[in-house]
């Protein structure tokens, strides 16, 4: 595959954040770019609206456009969210089409430049867009494929020409990070997760070992202290708060954030400014400042610009905050992910009653994790639970959110939107949060107008 011949590309799936990235990549290398997707949403209408990307909602066939239509000329590209038996997937195979994973077409694109590659189970969206973030802010530059909407740069794509550095977040569902080469890497985290895909813990590190394994010779590989790869050469570990090959300490909060100094092999960076809330954030801009630096980022192009991060769409957003009631948003949809939230939550506001709006998502996750799930959102006062989010799944018969809501200590209920949004409209009082990684994003505008109004 020559993507320099390519002229046109079609997406099934096109609306993923992944997706949505390398489709807004094409059509900025001048392609002529179309996709199906499930349903609209912000994203897909603004690709529609104001990209002149051509975006359909039918399972059919017959609305792929007639340019998309001869393999000859067009690359197919699929995200395995998108069941193997959909009616468009169907008929580019009849067509003769040679289907591509996204992952497939990203590793490509990866080997084209330096890439700067995140892994790992929680915290690589965040951690990949501030490393953008300090390059893009300095002499640098890069180049990046983000796995959200990045707050400064209100998109999933950024592009230098100029720039040998290609970040991008590496995704392990469907084994994607495999198809990468990262000339630098870090690894997050190694929980469980996935688990319809790797079926045991086993599966799941044989698969980061392999990742790990594809760090171009003479890179480097970072990762979090505490990790561990049994047949790989580690570069360093990260830390907060304990002294790593990479770590910060001397934490100050700032009005809700941190002011800290960061150690490293390229030197010491004292009094940074973080500006965005919690320590889970510190942690990620410990591996963010680590990558940057070696990638020729100094010391104060850092230090002047990390208190300008704003962070990433639907990670611990902050919505309203009158006074009286503060709405957050977050994506989190792994147990580990929720009890670090909430846990930041209850260190930055340790008085405020905090209620929490969560949305499973998967069946198959919320059978591997509802104890674990009914015990981090127990860290809240008050939790109310919407039905599980299939995404790409058939129910799994037993498995419902009640499964979750028999796990959790603190007052809680089953509640469909109507019932939230309803309440919304009633006077409220401390933290509200909507978590999960569904459609409850769908939620947000409604919620924030009604807490405003109802005052």
């Amino acid at each position: 595959m020559d993507l320099n011949n390519i002229k046109n590309v079609y997406f099934v799936g096109i609306g993923g954040i992944g997706m949505s990235a390398l489709a807004r990549y094409f059509k900025a290398n001048g392609c002529l770019v179309a996709g199906y997707d499930r349903t609209p949403s912000p994203l897909t209408e603004k690709m529609a609206k104001e990209e002149g990307i051509d975006i359909n909602y039918s399972d059919e066939a017959s609305v792929i456009p007639e340019a998309f239509r001869r393999p000859e000329d067009t690359l197919a590209i699929y995200t395995p969210a998108v069941p193997q038996d959909h009616p468009q997937l169907e008929f580019l195979r009849r067509a003769g089409f040679v289907l591509h994973k996204r992952a497939e077409v990203l590793g490509l694109l990866s080997r084209a430049g330096k890439a700067l590659c995140i892994a790992g189970t929680h915290g690589k969206t965040t951690c990949t867009t501030m490393l953008a973030y300090l390059l893009r802010n300095s002499s640098v530059g890069c180049n990046a494929f983000l796995g959200g909407i990045s707050a400064n740069f209100g998109t999933n794509l950024l592009i230098d020409r100029n720039s040998p550095y290609i970040v991008i977040e590496a995704d392990e569902f469907d084994r994607s990070f495999l198809h990468l080469n990262p000339e630098m890497a870090v690894i997050t985290a190694m929980d469980n997760d996935h688990m319809d895909i790797y079926k045991n813990r086993g599966n799941l590190l044989e698969a980061f070992e392999k990742f790990a394994a594809n760090v171009n010779k003479g890179g480097l590989l970072v990762l979090k202290d505490g990790l561990r790869l049994e047949n790989r050469t580690v570069s360093g570990y990260y830390a907060v708060g304990k002294k790593t090959d990479y770590y910060v300490d001397n934490l100050r909060p700032d009005n809700g954030c941190y002011i800290f100094d960061y150690h490293g092999k390229k030197g010491d960076i004292r009094d940074i400014k973080l500006g965005i809330p919690g320590r889970l954030n510190v942690e990620n801009a410990t591996a963010a400042i680590t990558l940057a630096l070696e990638a020729g980022a100094t010391a104060d192009e850092i230090r002047k610009s990390l208190p300008g991060f704003r962070g990433v769409a639907r990670r611990f957003n902050i919505h309203v905050n009158n006074g009286k009631v503060m709405y957050i948003d977050d994506y989190a949809h792994h147990p580990r992910e929720i009890e670090a939230t909430l846990k930041s939550v209850r260190e930055i506001w340790p008085d405020k009653k905090l209620k929490v709006i969560f949305q499973p998502h998967l069946y198959s996750r919320t059978n591997d994790f509802y104890k674990e799930f009914g015990k981090s959102l127990s860290l809240a006062d008050e939790v109310e639970l919407l039905d599980i989010y299939p995404a790409r799944e058939k129910p799994i018969p037993g498995v419902t959110s009640q499964l979750v809501l028999d796990n959790i200590s603190v007052k809680s209920r089953l509640v469909s939107k109507e019932k939230v949004l309803d309440e919304m409209s009633e006077p409220q009082e401390g933290i509200i949060m909507t978590v999960g990684a569904g459609d409850i994003d769908r939620l947000i505008p409604e919620i924030k107008t009604r807490l405003l109004k109802a005052g």
